[in-house]
């Protein structure tokens, strides 16, 4: 599963006049799903169910 919008990657990479593999794409996703998940750890850990930046 993608938790990126890879529509708008590409926007952003033509925005800066580069390229972005699908492995890339893989990678920033995986990314976003290690943020989440420590995020939502350190709500947990101080009795929230929701995550807030200072959590990021």
């Amino acid at each position: 599963m993608s938790y990126i919008v890879k529509s708008k990657i590409r926007e952003l990479a033509k925005s800066l006049d580069i390229s972005i593999s699908r492995e890339a794409d893989d990678v920033l996703s995986a990314a976003v799903e290690e943020i989440i998940k420590k995020a939502a750890k350190r709500a947990e850990g101080n009795g929230r169910k929701t995550v807030k930046a200072r959590d990021i």
